[in-house]
């Protein structure tokens, strides 16, 4: 499938034996009110359930690309950059969904933006059991690093870039494609690599226009890999972060993934690494206290009651943003 008229934006999602779920991302994309669009779904290794439910979405704009063999989600989403035909790329999780006017929002964005390579990125609804949430609750800042990994309160949502909402040149990402073989963590080791190239910009809309699915029961990231590859992640990127982003990453994301494994022998570690491998704040020492001492589901509790989308409908109308330049290497 696929057409021979070169398309103005090329979507790509990378899957793996979830055929549901990317149909439902498929459906998402190819419902846009923006439709000179291709869909390139590059299927990670041999999986012929997922091949044959895309079989049957008779849309020619849907083109599948199956690698025989598995090469990892970052490599997937770099495969299927290289076989994009569009200038502009919009990357979809396999189990997320876009509002229909998204890409048309965006790309109005991209083509009028001051710099030669846009990052546009969206508001988003995450999506949980319990509710939905608007995040992220502040706009982007630079250092963007500070932005992500530096936080104020005990809920989620405060600094979030999410890949699903992401649209940029595909130059962009031939330039700075995904790590190959990064397990977790591919969509911060991107953007902060990225946002270091000259003629980068983040464009951002303060509407929600992705819905991301959080809080998955049958999510085995947090049990596949041990905190330990992501505090040798960080430190291995030490040079994309500031050391205030750097304690509030080992403060809080490390933490709250060791105490959710149950890992008590990280608590000295990861504090000795948060007060001597960064410059941490007090709150950062409150939040590591918190990661640890208060149950997953009192905070998870605590954060559907004061976050959580009330509206229901009614979005708030799109606003791009154009942050000043970031500081080379944050």
């Amino acid at each position: 499938m696929g057409s021979s008229i070169q398309p103005a934006v090329s979507v790509v999602i990378p899957t793996r034996n979830r055929p549901s779920l990317v149909r439902r991302a498929v459906q998402s994309a190819l419902n846009q009110t923006f439709s000179d669009i291709e869909v390139i779904v590059v299927i990670d290794g041999t999986d012929s359930v997922t091949s044959d439910a895309l079989r049957r979405v008779t849309d020619t704009r849907l083109t599948t690309v199956g690698l025989a063999e598995q090469v990892g989600g970052s490599e997937a989403r770099n495969i299927g950059v290289r076989a994009a035909r569009a200038e502009w790329v919009a990357l979809l999780d396999d189990d997320d969904e876009w509002m229909p006017e998204k890409l048309m929002k965006q790309i109005a964005v991209a083509r009028s933006s001051v710099h030669p390579y846009p990052i546009v990125a969206t508001a988003l609804i995450a999506r949980s059991p319990l509710a939905d949430f608007r995040w992220p609750r502040k706009t982007p800042t630079y250092p963007l690093s500070e932005y992500l990994f530096v936080r104020n309160s005990l809920v989620q949502g405060e600094g979030v870039l999410q890949t699903s909402t992401w649209l940029t040149k595909k130059e962009l990402m031939l330039k700075v494609p995904f790590t190959r073989g990064l397990r977790r963590h591919q969509d911060w080791d991107w953007i902060l690599r990225a946002v270091k190239v000259s003629g980068t910009g983040l464009e951002f809309i303060d509407e929600p226009l992705a819905i991301w699915h959080i809080d998955d029961p049958n999510s085995l990231v947090r049990t596949q890999y041990h905190w330990q590859y992501s505090l040798e992640w960080i430190r291995a990127n030490r040079q994309l972060v500031t050391p205030k982003a750097y304690a509030g990453f080992t403060a809080v994301t490390l933490s709250a993934q060791a105490a959710w494994q149950h890992d008590w022998a990280a608590f000295w570690p990861l504090l000795r690494e948060t007060m001597f491998g960064g410059k941490p704040r007090v709150m950062d020492l409150a939040l590591f206290l918190a990661m640890w001492f208060v149950p997953r589901k009192v905070r998870h509790g605590f954060r559907s009651l004061v976050t959580r989308d009330r509206s229901g409908k009614g979005m708030p109308a799109a606003v791009a943003v154009a942050p000043k330049q970031p500081e080379p290497g944050f």
